[in-house]
């Protein structure tokens, strides 16, 4: 899958968009697909560029005709102009596009395959242009407020404002978001919690315009506790109160993990989102045995407590993994349950093993606090309970 995917799934998200794509007829077609499908049949306008285009030199023009045509629709009230890989080698000036045409603002988003491994970075290029050119940094700080940078889901969204605002938080603005003000409000937040390691970019920005910036999630008992507490350090607020409440959310979370006291076997996680490694810290505090996780981001600094954690506890860790490595780990290990990529899937559940989609049920499903750890631990359980069926059912095909 093209890295761009992951960039516009944030951009198209945002109310009042409308795409114009600066690239050729083949990147074109399969991100049409992909914004079809994965955002609710948003269609995507482009000049359709090709080499005649661009090495005739009238790609600027082309997109500024382009830009220009979708701007005389008044509801459109921002153009992220979306260039990939062929747009990008020939190179976009960016000062010679309007910031602004009509109603709306006008943004370009560089999103090349060659310079963005993976989707989950180009949200965060994405996330950190739209920061850079809508946050409100100019204006007073709102204290008390915090911005949370994570693609989640509204149900986690409210958990996360309902625990908050317990502890004295007065405001919570979550992005990626749904409308440009998301993005002007984080500018003005006091701290910024960073809950996916990939989101350099943005924490770099963050930090860098004085906000101070939190890192962690809470997931798991010990990690949701020491996550409250992090924000009230941050925010200055009532440390009484906060750890009272950070308390509270612990004994949650291990009263989930009680029930699940019985809940045993081994699995491997390898998916390709870049939020893997808070799953295996999950699943390692509820008893389970994970021998083996990977994930297709780079390791970074936001993601390092949970890399030395694991690897304490013996988890063996693969940044920017292969499919191949992945399938020799499932051969190493025999596990109970596989939770990976659909070319994974297929491959573990050929051997007999129980496998899922990673991205369709995990990223797909809450995940914070105690109610996430129940229904993470609730499918697990389902799923490693059903090995015989698998086993079954490798026996009847290879008969």
């Amino acid at each position: 899958m093209c890295p761009a995917f992951g960039g516009l799934r944030v951009l198209m998200r945002i109310d009042g968009t409308q795409v114009c794509m600066a690239a050729d007829q083949g990147c074109l077609y399969g991100l049409t697909f992909v914004s079809h499908f994965y955002v609710a049949r948003r269609s995507i306008v482009s000049p359709e560029l090709m080499n005649v285009q661009i090495s005739g030199g009238t790609m600027i023009d082309d997109l500024r005709r382009t830009i220009e045509s979708i701007a005389a629709d008044p509801s459109v009230r921002f153009i992220p102009v979306v260039s990939t890989c062929v747009a990008e080698t020939a190179g976009i000036a960016e000062e010679l596009l309007p910031k602004r045409v009509g109603n709306a603002e006008v943004l370009l988003v560089r999103l090349p395959a060659f310079q963005i491994r993976t989707h989950p970075e180009a949200k965060d290029v994405a996330v950190s242009s739209l920061v850079k050119r809508f946050g409100a940094f100019e204006k007073p700080r709102k204290e008390r407020s915090l911005a949370v940078i994570g693609e989640i889901f509204p149900v986690d969204a409210m958990m996360i404002g309902g625990v908050l605002q317990k502890i004295g938080v007065e405001s919570v603005v979550t992005l990626p978001g749904a409308d440009l003000d998301d993005y002007a409000q984080a500018g003005q937040a006091a701290a910024c919690a960073i809950l996916h390691p990939f989101y350099e970019r943005t924490a770099s920005l963050f930090a860098s315009a004085g906000v101070k910036i939190v890192k962690g999630n809470p997931i798991g008992a010990n990690a949701t506790a020491q996550w409250i507490e992090r924000i009230g350090e941050a925010l200055g607020l009532d440390p009484v109160k906060v750890r009272q409440v950070a308390e509270e959310e612990r004994q949650k979370a291990r009263e989930v993990f009680a029930g699940f006291s019985n809940l045993k076997g081994s699995v491997i996680v390898a998916g390709y989102e870049g939020n893997e490694l808070p799953l295996v810290r999950l699943l390692l505090e509820a008893g389970l045995d994970v021998p083996y996780a990977s994930t297709s981001i780079a390791r970074t600094p936001l993601g390092e407590e949970d890399h030395e954690l694991l690897a304490m506890l013996g988890t063996e860790i693969r940044y920017r993994k292969y499919l191949e490595e992945d399938e020799q780990a499932v051969l190493d290990y025999s596990p109970d349950l596989v939770i990976g990529t659909t070319a994974l899937d297929s491959f573990a559940k050929e051997r007999g093993i129980p496998a899922i989609y990673y991205t369709n049920n995990i990223s797909s499903r809450p995940i914070f606090f105690a109610s996430g750890a129940a229904s993470v631990l609730g499918l697990i359980a389902g799923l490693i309970g059903k090995k015989e069926v698998y086993r079954k059912m490798q026996e009847y095909f290879e008969g």
